[in-house]
């Protein structure tokens, strides 16, 4: 009995596409798939100058030397009500670092009337045109970004943050 031919050509155009395809997958493994990459995390943070809902100035200067955590956030944000507890309660238990919560996309009297409702132990920003969630490349609410003593974005976490996650940050960003 003889031995089927194998066509060649059909052969090497088949791993032609495969291989590619093969490679492309394997490329992937060991990566977190939530992780995206943030072209401002290792570069000085973006300046600022704001005012919170006081009506009083702020500016990243202000924290020069301490570390920050900037929560992008809206009242009409599900994940953002959801995190704010933690944000607070990290906030009032580290008092050596500077948290802001910066509105996004919101009404500043909806967000007085939502933090008279729930509290809140760090100042909020009122950012007009969005000016600073461009800056920054806020692409959705939440977005949070871990800024260290040095000035530099350390981290940047979109999505809601939990307790983990922000614990293991707030270190990193406190340390020399």
């Amino acid at each position: 009995m003889s031995q089927p031919k194998v066509n060649k050509g059909i052969l090497i155009g088949g791993l032609l596409v495969v291989l590619p395809l093969v490679a492309l997958l394997y490329s992937g493994f060991g990566k977190d798939p939530k992780r995206l990459p943030n072209e401002l995390e290792g570069r000085p943070a973006p300046q600022f100058s704001l005012v919170d809902l006081e009506g009083y100035p702020v500016s990243l200067d202000q924290a020069q030397g301490k570390p920050v955590v900037l929560n992008f956030w809206s009242t009409w944000c599900g994940p953002c009500k959801a995190e704010h507890p933690l944000l607070q309660d990290r906030a009032a238990a580290n008092p050596n670092v500077a948290f802001y919560g910066v509105i996004y996309q919101d009404e500043p009297e909806k967000v007085l009337r939502y933090l008279r409702q729930v509290g809140t132990s760090y100042r909020h920003l009122v950012d007009p045109g969005n000016r600073m969630a461009i800056d920054y490349g806020v692409t959705g609410v939440p977005e949070t970004f871990f800024i260290d003593k040095r000035g530099v974005i350390a981290h940047k976490s979109p999505g809601p943050v939990y307790p983990e996650l922000l614990d293991g940050w707030l270190r990193e960003i406190q340390t020399p």
